[in-house]
Order: structure tokens, then C-alpha cells, then sequence
């Protein structure tokens, strides 16, 4: 077991998402480059898919933090629902405890496979497909798209891989650097990339638009790019 940021300590090629959620946001902020912009991108462009009916979900929610954000941000609209699905039972006792002052909210302890998702103007996943096996996330793009009503919205934000070693490469050497920059040592750094060996496996930028467009999706566009990470937005 190694230390990958204060508080959270890890096993190489076993990273689990389980008793950090006191620490995760914290921790994401600091390992993902223009992680709160995401979130008010997001935001924004929501104004052009939410109704004062519409269904929201957030698959990998973790802390509930975007559906929050996204709840303040439509106060006016009552009937709105917000549902967060997370598979992991501290993360979503996290959640419940911010947004217990908004019934709008629900969070639930669910894997997105075994969940019905009723018919929604707006998904989003945030850094959550690169986290299932490469086996299912075809199975789960193609239940988002169904679930989705026409013109509806789906936001997918993932870690990407270069085209090619030469990319590759720089982008790692750059992500390290941004990664000392706020704070990680080297030693955390290190041992962050043993913990996630197996367990995060990222696509290249056109490998997750051709997971969106075999589940339907035509009309896709990037709305954020860092580096080696990018936020896709994709409607029905």
C-alpha cells in the first residue's frame, strides 16, 4: 500500500474508489487539469437542454458535486429531477448529506447496468467510462443513448490517448509536470500510476467518438481539451 495524495493511500494495480470521498474532491481537482471549468461547461450549456420537467443523470456521480452545481443553477425549474448513480456506497452517502436541502436530488447506490434509467434531456459522465471494462462500455453508451430523449444531451469527459508513442509521450511528461505543479511528489505520482495499472484504461479521442457513433450518436463535438484530457459533447 502506497500513499498517492494526503489521506489516500493505494495498491499497485488495485485503485479503489471506496473511503475516499472526504478527500476525492480535493484530489480530483488537484490530478485533473480544468476539472472545475468542466463542471461550469457543463452548466452552461445545460440551459439549451434542461425543461422544468426534465430528467438529469450524473453515472459515476461520486460526491454529487456537478449535480449540485447543476440544481443551483436551475432553482427555478421545481419539477426537475437530478439522479446520481454511483457504485460506491461511501461516495454516495457523501452526496446524500450535501444535497439533503434539495428534493430535486436523489443519489443512488446502483451499478448503470442494472439501473432503469427513466427518459432524460441530459447525461453526464465524468471521468467514469474510462474506469469500466473495455467489454461493457459499448453495453453502457448504447443504454445512455435509449434512455435519452431526441435532442437530448450527453456529456462524456474522459483521460484520452495520444494518436501516436510521440504524443503519447509528451502528454505523459506534460501531465507530470502539471501534476508537481500542484503539489503531487513524485514519489504520489508514481504511485498513483502503479495503483490505476488495470483498472483505468483510456481511449484515444477517436476511440470514444466511434464508441458514441456505434450507439447512435451523429452529431458530437469536444467542448474541452487539456493535454490528455477531453470533454465530448454528443446529442440524440
Amino acid at each position: 500500500m502506497k500513499t498517492v495524495d494526503k489521506n489516500i493511500i493505494q495498491q499497485n494495480a488495485g485503485w479503489s474508489f471506496e473511503h475516499i470521498s472526504e478527500e476525492f474532491d480535493s484530489h480530483i481537482q488537484k490530478s485533473i487539469p480544468l476539472y472545475e471549468s468542466g463542471h461550469q461547461i457543463v452548466c452552461h450549456y445545460s440551459d439549451f437542454f434542461l425543461k422544468s420537467d426534465s430528467v438529469v443523470y450524473d453515472i459515476g456521480c461520486s460526491t454529487g458535486q456537478m449535480l449540485r452545481k447543476l440544481a443551483e443553477r436551475h432553482t427555478h425549474k421545481k419539477e426537475m429531477k437530478l439522479i446520481g448513480i454511483d457504485n460506491v456506497p461511501d461516495m454516495i452517502s457523501t452526496a446524500k448529506k450535501l444535497a439533503s436541502d434539495d428534493p430535486r436530488l436523489s443519489f443512488l447506490h446502483a451499478n448503470v447496468l442494472d439501473s432503469e434509467l427513466d427518459q432524460s434531456d441530459l447525461v453526464i459522465a465524468n471521468y467514469t467510462v474510462q474506469f469500466l471494462p473495455p467489454r461493457i462500455r459499448q453495453i453502457v453508451i448504447d443504454k445512455i443513448y435509449g434512455a435519452l430523449n431526441w435532442g437530448g444531451a450527453f456529456f462524456m469527459f474522459e483521460k484520452v490517448r495520444a494518436s501516436d508513442g510521440r504524443f503519447q509521450d509528451y502528454a505523459n511528461q506534460v501531465y507530470v509536470e502539471f501534476k508537481l505543479d500542484n503539489g503531487f511528489s513524485e514519489a504520489e505520482i508514481i504511485n498513483k500510476s502503479r495503483s490505476i495499472k488495470g483498472v483505468m484504461e483510456p481511449f484515444s479521442t477517436q476511440g470514444n467518438i466511434d464508441l458514441l457513433r456505434r450507439a447512435g450518436f451523429a452529431d458530437i463535438m469536444t467542448v474541452q481539451k487539456y493535454v490528455c484530457f477531453e470533454g465530448f459533447l454528443a446529442i440524440k
